[in-house]
């Protein structure tokens, strides 16, 4: 058994009671993937202009787009190796043992419980707009939207699967019209090139533009770098779905493939041509909006509030992903006893994990709730500020522990089964840990980062205490453990 832990074999009907049903396919994985990130093509990566121009913004994605390539498939090798619901998990699992599977899985579940509260925050500030329902609605909203979405992930897998693909298919259908509808207004020079270095280093409008590629210099490139994340940031929830995916070892690497491609043809595509049509480089890095913002620019305000509702699929699809991933990523860490075990349940007939689903979306819903109460009228600079770059951090701490575990596992159990090899290999892996180290670095020079690192080590730790104290001598013989453990043992028979 693991070191300093205790497991309990558990009889049949503990497992019958939390069985999952296959149904995904190459594309509704590759619908979750692209989906679950789509939101930050639609808001959220325009703010990087601001510290970098439209050059280092650029730059920014180019490096980032990099350090996902060796993410995506580095998890491609790893997920049909480990065709377990508990992706980050259950790769640390194998490779560092159940303290590291333990923690790793606490980052990814703070990243995946937070992203989905910061984007239905923003979702509920566009209903309001189009609406014109009062501020003191907005919880109603909040509560609205993670009760349909947490109810259609419990109805079942089939439904939620068949939506995710409708939604992402709408969602870039909407970037596709607004790509389209750019081209003959885009004018490069005039308008994307339109921010200069004010005397203080920050942003500030250059009139007429014709200006630097990189008015703040390379070092605008690498604080640009935890903006361009939104543009990728979530793919890695894919290996969540193993156990749901009808053949995971065929079809995970090729959604993971299909997926972070077309994000990294809409990522390119965005950032050209909705800094190029006269809404310009400036006005995007201030805006919260910009997708929106470029809407209005090309066919006017007077049908704003049907644009907006357009742009609000992008967000919505990404809501409900995400809802998935983290009752998926609840239910494989609880079926494995490091979560009280009550939250892997699945529903009798559905065969969806409904305590873990409403647990996250409850938590989801209260952070908003507290953070509204303690920030105020600032909550939207508070949401904005800790709660997304508490989601930028704790990503890339997992992306760290993830190529971690590829490295570890290629070193320590080079005789298991990959059916797919990425063919990156080990320097994919290295690219993407030292690129993931350089964003939190940077996200460090700031303020707002700052806290919400100090925020989200706080909650790490009280996780921790709670694993050394009660959880690590409660855990369960699940399939993520089982097989960790088979392999120890194979190692072990191979030393002596």
């Amino acid at each position: 058994m693991g070191k300093g832990v205790k497991y309990k074999k558990m009889d049949k009907s503990y497992f019958e009671s939390r069985e999952l049903k296959r149904h995904a396919g190459v594309w509704s994985l590759w619908a979750l993937g692209v989906g679950a990130v789509i939101s930050g093509h639609f808001s959220g990566w325009n703010l990087g202009l601001a510290s970098g121009g439209w050059g280092g913004m650029f730059v920014a994605t180019c490096i980032v787009a990099i350090m996902y390539v060796g993410l995506t498939q580095s998890v491609a090798e790893m997920s049909p190796a480990l065709p377990h619901t508990g992706g980050a998990y259950s790769f640390a699992r194998s490779a560092m043992g159940p303290w590291g599977g333990f923690f790793t899985g606490l980052v990814e579940n703070l990243e995946f419980i937070l992203t989905p509260a910061v984007i239905v925050f923003f979702l509920s500030n566009y209903m309001q707009g189009i609406f014109e329902t009062a501020p003191e609605m907005l919880p109603f909203w909040w509560f609205g939207f993670y009760t349909i979405f947490t109810l259609l992930n419990i109805v079942g897998v089939e439904l939620s699967f068949r939506f995710t693909v409708a939604l992402t298919l709408l969602a870039l259908g909407c970037l596709g019209m607004f790509w389209v509808s750019s081209i003959g207004s885009a004018d490069f020079m005039t308008y994307a090139l339109d921010i200069k270095a004010g005397p203080d280093g920050s942003a500030e409008h250059l009139d007429g533009g014709g200006g630097s590629l990189f008015p703040m210099g390379w070092e605008g490139a690498l604080k640009a770098m935890p903006f361009a994340v939104w543009l990728f940031l979530a793919i890695e929830q894919l290996p969540l779905a193993a156990e749901e995916s009808v053949d995971p070892k065929k079809d995970m690497p090729k959604g993971l493939t299909y997926g972070i491609i077309t994000l990294i043809i809409s990522a390119f595509l965005i950032l050209w041509l909705n800094a190029s049509i006269p809404l310009g480089s400036y006005a995007l890095s201030q805006s919260g909006e910009p997708l929106l913002d470029g809407f209005k620019v090309l066919y006017g305000d007077n049908i704003a509030k049907l644009l907006a509702l357009v742009a609000s699929i992008g967000l919505l699809a990404s809501f409900h992903t995400i809802i998935f991933a983290f009752g998926r990523q609840i239910y494989s860490l609880s079926r494995a006893g490091y979560f009280p075990v009550i939250l892997s349940l699945t529903h009798s007939k559905r065969k969806t994990p409904y305590t873990a689903l409403i647990l996250g979306s409850l938590i989801g819903f209260t952070v908003l709730m507290v953070t509204k109460f303690l920030a105020g009228n600032e909550s939207e600079v508070f949401v904005g500020g800790a709660l997304l770059n508490i989601a930028v951090f704790s990503a890339m701490l997992s992306y760290i522990l993830q190529c971690g575990s590829f490295l570890l596992l290629r070193k320590d159990k080079p005789d298991l089964e990959r059916p797919y090899v990425s063919p990156f290999g080990k320097l994919g892996a290295w690219t993407t840990i030292f690129l993931a180290s350089v964003i939190i670095y940077f996200q460090l020079q700031d303020q707002s980062y700052r806290t919400a690192v100090f925020i989200s080590i706080g909650y790490l730790i009280i996780g921790l205490v709670y694993f050394g104290l009660k959880g690590r001598h409660r855990l369960i013989l699940s399939p993520e453990e089982e097989f960790a453990m088979e392999h120890e043992a194979k190692k072990a028979i191979v030393k002596n």
